[in-house]
């Protein structure tokens, strides 16, 4: 079957991997569209995308439109090509609604959510900050809304007390590609058919900013423990304390109920870490943070080299 794949950052290599390790006889991968190499580490130099570095090692032809919905080349490219099926996952471009007519079998996308919930940009971190006992992966067949597309198939997996973003992406890209490669021989043969998403059922998972990173002291411990393990690795969850600002990085919700405290004033500092009052009568604990321009530390030792005293406050100015 001929592919074309579409795809960036580091969640979409694994699909990738898999589509070609099942060789050119099953999934004959004509060509990946992928993201223009950016500036990344310090030195800003250009860097390929993940992707891209996957495709070159393999030996597939590379393209890389900077705004693939006003490049008329991208679609001869297309034409060229030829493609049977298209496979998107995490691209990183809107697609002009008449890519979806190249394909025979369409154009598939791997969404990282049990959809209709969480569609949009960021769905492993909405699910963990709203405290979501399970996510998934979802196949689509795309259509031309954000994420509104037929399903083809689902899979379910659970979200732990402690998952992080960055963990459970992890684990996501490599469940979807296995489900993806299940489902594309059930759906070209025409023993799986795709039905309609409940639409009304739809909830929304916009990007995440750096605003929404700072830690607001009066809301309950577990709603801050969830919203430092959806903000990592990205914006990173962060307070001021003695005037800089310290990146969040673990937690554990300490037992209710404690009341001994203003928010955001530490209670208590131990070899576990640094426990601070939050609100609803909550505490949490801080297990490693991290000082502007160092390295994550554990919090027990972050607080023996400032010195940290009971009673001192996060969040103060």
């Amino acid at each position: 079957m001929r592919v074309v794949f579409l795809g960036t950052p580091e969640f979409a290599v694994p699909t990738l991997r898999a589509l070609l390790a099942a060789g050119p006889k099953k999934y004959d991968v004509r060509g990946v569209v992928t993201q223009p190499d950016r500036p990344a580490g310090r030195g800003l130099k250009l860097a390929p995308s993940p992707v891209k570095a996957l495709a070159q090692e393999a030996g597939i032809p590379v393209f890389q439109p900077e705004r693939i919905r006003r490049d008329p080349q991208i679609r001869d490219t297309l034409k060229d090509l030829d493609p049977e099926i298209m496979v998107v996952v995490a691209f990183g471009q809107i697609l002009p609604a008449d890519f979806f007519k190249y394909p025979r079998f369409g154009t598939l996308n791997i969404h990282a959510s049990l959809l209709p919930k969480y569609r949009g940009a960021a769905p492993i971190a909405h699910a963990i900050l709203n405290g979501e006992a399970e996510t998934g992966t979802t196949i689509i067949r795309i259509d031309e809304g954000m994420d509104t597309g037929d399903i083809l198939s689902q899979r379910v997996v659970e979200i732990s007390q402690d998952s992080t973003t960055g963990e459970l992406e992890e684990v996501l890209a490599i469940q979807g590609a296995e489900l993806l490669t299940d489902t594309i021989p059930a759906y070209v043969s025409g023993a799986l058919q795709p039905f309609p998403q409940q639409h009304d059922l739809a909830s929304y998972a916009p990007p995440l900013k750096k605003e929404q990173a700072t830690v607001a002291w009066m809301k309950a411990a577990l709603a801050l423990h969830n919203q430092i393990r959806a903000f990592n690795p990205w914006p990173v969850a962060s307070s001021v304390l003695r005037g800089q600002t310290v990146k969040i990085w673990q937690t554990v919700v300490g037992p209710a109920p404690v009341d001994q405290g203003k928010p955001g004033e530490i209670l208590a500092i131990d070899r576990w870490g640094i426990t601070v009052q939050c609100g609803e009568s909550t505490s949490l604990t801080l297990t490693q943070l991290q000082l502007a321009g160092r390295n994550r530390n554990p919090a027990a030792d972050v607080a023996n080299g400032l010195k940290l005293k009971v009673g001192e406050m996060f969040g103060a100015e």
